[in-house]
């Protein structure tokens, strides 16, 4: 990301690619995904 001056911090999509969005869904669902494992082995002691 680029600096950008604090007139613009309102925006809290300023300056933000499409590459970022899809980094952060991908690290949010294989967060997930990790946690869903943990439970299961936890709950079913698999």
């Amino acid at each position: 990301m680029r600096w950008r001056p604090m007139a613009n911090t309102t925006d809290p999509m300023f300056d933000t690619t499409r590459d970022d969005a899809f980094y952060a869904v991908g690290w949010t669902i294989s967060g997930m995904a990790t946690l869903a494992t943990i439970v299961a082995v936890w709950m079913f002691g698999i």
